[in-house]
């Protein structure tokens, strides 16, 4: 760690912006939806002839039980849903301290759980419930004060897709038309709409194009994420239950189950260690982005009482800690106890677990600190401040029971001095391999199964403390074919690839003692994640 002790320094502001466009960032803030996975499959509960289907997801036991149409098709004759209730699921979600609720229309398996006049294959015409589920959720998430979103499976055995592993089909023209209808009645009959949620298949660019157009016309304000594939929509939707690992550079959402071997429902799944359960998925939500956690009723429309309880439990926490949920990520580095969030002048510290020392260090925070306490309690917390490093000491268990959240108010706005900052007097400098944070994105070729994380931003920090000019030169490979921005500080040169390591930048005249910021970004990418393509060897800084 790189101390500076010399002089105040001035750090850079630590939190991570929302979004500046008003309906990103209205979805940014919703934060925490329920997800429900109800269908035919939803019946079968995971089991054919007797027999727990164990090889992939529930909802797709048609697919990996082999299941006739007409076999198929019979389930629906015993589908009464008779214990679906819209108001109990909202309630619920409110309970649980979530702000929408989102639930899939038709999955894989093409039976549509609205009213259609598409086809007869639906759970008006076929079932002995015979109303439209859909329907009266939406009204119900109006009366509870609640958004409401829909999912939408891009693949559709009924409608003639065959069974593929990878649920990568292509869209034929004449399923793409049903999409087409469909997607209007989704859009039109269901009121507001905050998130629309694809999933699966291989559709072309212009099929892609095709159905966001159509969004885009019907309802404006909803969000598309990126299942709607060839690297379009409003958001990236990670891979099931996936917690990133690493610094992200997109606006992004995880869509979590309660069980990550299942989201519909399966009778025999194994439901045991609630308050385990409860901690692993609130450390997962209180870390990120949008989160979208599902539930998985029976085919009677009964919620499962494990799962209710688990969320009400997870609401309880977010009832005791409601600035968690409202509050930013921030540009301080990873610590190994937990995870760090920002919220008007105040840190809040996510305790994941308490150093055997029960000493808690945070680095990289350059304001003063008036007040370290437990979280939504009186109890305040010894500590001390030296530089940029705050030093928590526990001598009693903290209160909460499930995952202990510590405030630190501070003097004013957060400002951070990153860990890998470079100090500059006169003379050559150079930055390493080591001193770059990498930000990523996501890239795939139209499917689930060509995603791939890639680096979409190199950043590196440095403190001049002369109020010399300075230079640099940025050494590595490049695509000689792409031009890169460059940003120092709050000045941005565009550089061709190919001439990167041949030309310097600058000179320029940068603020003394104060943290300046260098960002590698592509000039004009065509979506969030398209890839550099460059590997950066090193970043050597000069004075003029």
């Amino acid at each position: 760690m790189k101390r500076f002790s010399e002089e105040k320094l001035k750090g850079i502001f630590g939190a991570v912006p929302f979004s500046s466009n008003s309906k990103v960032r209205s979805w940014q803030e919703l934060k925490y939806g329920m997800f429900i996975h109800w269908g035919l499959y939803s019946e079968l509960g995971g089991i054919w002839k007797n027999e727990p289907v164990e090889m992939g997801y529930s909802e797709q036991i048609q697919m990996w039980a082999n299941i006739s149409k007409s076999d198929y098709l019979e389930v629906a004759h015993h589908f009464t849903a008779e214990h679906f209730d819209p108001d109990e699921i909202c309630q619920l979600a409110k309970d649980a301290g979530m702000t929408y609720v989102l639930m899939t229309t038709k999955h894989h398996d093409g039976f549509c759980m609205f009213n259609t006049a598409t086809t007869d294959y639906n759970i008006v015409n076929q079932t002995p419930y015979g109303k439209d589920p859909l329907k009266l959720l939406s009204e119900s998430c109006e009366r509870h004060g609640l958004k409401f979103g829909i999912y939408f499976s891009l693949v559709d055995w009924h409608q003639g897709h065959s069974f593929d592993k990878d649920n990568n089909n292509t869209i034929p023209q004449s399923i793409e038309e049903i999409i087409e209808t469909q997607l209007k009645e989704l859009l039109t009959n269901y009121g507001d709409i905050c998130e629309i949620w694809f999933d699966m298949s291989s559709p072309s660019q212009k099929q892609s194009r095709k159905f966001i157009e159509l969004v885009h016309y019907y309802q404006p304000n909803a969000m598309i994420n990126s299942r709607i594939w060839n690297n379009m929509g409003e958001f990236r939707t990670l891979s099931d239950n996936e917690v990133p690992s690493v610094n992200l550079d997109v606006i992004w959402q995880t869509p979590a189950s309660i069980y990550q071997e299942t989201w519909g429902y399966r009778k025999w799944q194994v439901r045991e260690g609630k308050n385990k359960k409860v901690r692993e998925l609130l450390k997962a939500l209180s870390g990120g982005d949008n989160y979208l956690l599902n539930i998985g009723p029976r085919g009677d429309g009964s919620i499962v009482a494990f799962e209710a309880d688990v969320l009400r439990e997870m609401g309880k926490w977010i009832e005791r800690h409601p600035e968690v949920l409202k509050a930013q990520n921030t540009l301080l580095d990873r610590h190994d106890w937990g995870k760090i969030k920002y919220k008007d002048n105040a840190l809040y510290l996510i305790i994941e677990h308490i150093p055997e020392n029960k000493t808690l260090k945070l680095y990289g925070v350059l304001n003063d600190v008036f007040k370290v306490t437990e979280n939504n309690t009186s109890k305040e917390l010894n500590w001390s401040k030296k530089e940029d490093t705050l030093t928590i000491h526990f001598s009693d268990e903290l209160k909460d029971p499930v995952l202990p959240v510590v405030q630190v108010v501070l003097n004013g706005a957060l400002e951070v001095l990153p860990n890998h900052t470079l100090l500059v007097n006169e003379g050559n400098y150079e930055l390493t391999v080591d001193d770059l944070y990498v930000y990523y994105g996501y890239h795939e070729r139209g499917n689930y199964t060509s995603m791939e994380q890639v680096a979409v931003r190199y950043t590196a920090y440095f403190i001049q403390k002369h109020m010399n000019k300075i230079s640099l030169k940025v050494h590595g490979h490049f695509d000689e074919n792409k031009t890169y921005q460059i940003k120092i500080g709050d000045t941005m040169y565009e550089k061709m690839g190919k001439q990167l390591n041949d030309s310097s930048i600058g000179p320029l005249q940068l603020v003394e003692n104060k943290v300046t910021p260098i960002h590698i970004t592509l000039a004009n990418p065509t979506h969030p994640g398209e890839p550099l393509n460059l590997k950066i060897q090193s970043i050597n800084i000069f004075e003029n």
